[in-house]
């Protein structure tokens, strides 16, 4: 937790100093919001997620009950296997919360943010972290993961996921090497455009392999054309901590198009563009 604590002041410093996306909102408003939040993410995650892991941990290795056991692994094997079963596991979890209409009412409210930045990386709704506690106690017990393997995979999940919703502008070459090995910024701002088809793509977490893997890759969109959000939830006074908070429990609006009834499109991109090629 304080590793994390101290990555996240880091990042939060150096994307005020090289943003990656200009600002739409004022930043101390989103904070508030993201800041209470979050407040709720921590206390689900503590009393449900955290318990409910651990408790599929103990189950599995006193069995020892999972993939990973099947077999008689070397210690080093045994925890690549299990960190990418995780990483994958968990690709499927976040695509199920953009394909599943009661899974997406709780996701939305992350995607609601209006800017993209470290912050955004706490913006879960209670709902959808308490909904991943099942998740984790099915990957926990069927991949049978160590629990030392688990704590090295949980401190590099959440300081991935802080990395990739940061505002941090990187040199392109660099990003497009890191690019090859972790979800990175501009990967991850594709993500959370207005447009639907650039929704729908990036679903990884730690590692871009699977969405290659799965044909969900879509790196080949400018940043300066990304408008972060969800266009049937962009109205300043959607943006606040009661709205967001009840906005699972809602009737729910077309997601995809505005306030005045237009769908956020982008034209059809040339054909000589790679979608595997990430733009600057």
């Amino acid at each position: 937790m304080l590793i994390a604590a101290a990555f996240f002041a880091v990042l939060f410093g150096l994307e005020r100093l090289f943003p990656l996306r200009s600002e739409t909102r004022s930043l101390i408003s989103r904070l508030i919001v993201n800041i209470a939040i979050s407040v709720l993410t921590f206390f689900a995650a503590a009393t449900l997620v955290q318990p409910a892991a651990q408790w599929a941990l103990h189950w599995s290795n006193q069995k020892p009950f999972g993939l990973v056991h099947l077999v008689m692994l070397p210690v080093w094997a045994e925890l690549a296997i299990s960190f990418l079963l995780m990483d994958l596991t968990f690709y499927y979890w976040h695509l199920a919360n953009h394909r599943s209409p009661l899974l997406w009412r709780f996701h939305n409210v992350h995607h609601t943010d209006p800017d993209l930045d470290v912050s955004t990386a706490f913006r879960f709704h209670f709902g959808e972290i308490a909904l991943s506690s099942l998740i984790g106690v099915i990957q926990v017990s069927l991949i049978g993961i160590s629990p030392w393997a688990f704590a090295i995979y949980q401190l590099v999940f959440q300081c991935e996921v802080l990395f990739h919703h940061s505002n941090l502008l990187m040199p392109i070459e660099l990003e497009r090497l890191l690019n090859k090995v972790i979800v990175t910024p501009r990967m991850h701002g594709i993500h959370h455009s207005q447009v639907h088809r650039e929704n729908n793509s990036n679903f990884g977490t730690i590692f871009p392999w699977w969405d290659r893997l799965h044909c969900t890759l879509g790196l080949n969109v400018h940043q300066s054309e990304i408008t972060v959000g969800i266009p049937g939830y962009s109205l300043p006074e959607d943006n606040t901590v009661p709205n967001a908070l009840l906005m699972p429990f809602r009737k729910q609006r077309d997601y995809w198009r505005t306030p005045t009834g237009a769908v956020v499109e982008r034209e059809k991109l040339a054909a000589e563009s790679d979608p595997a090629h990430l733009a600057e």
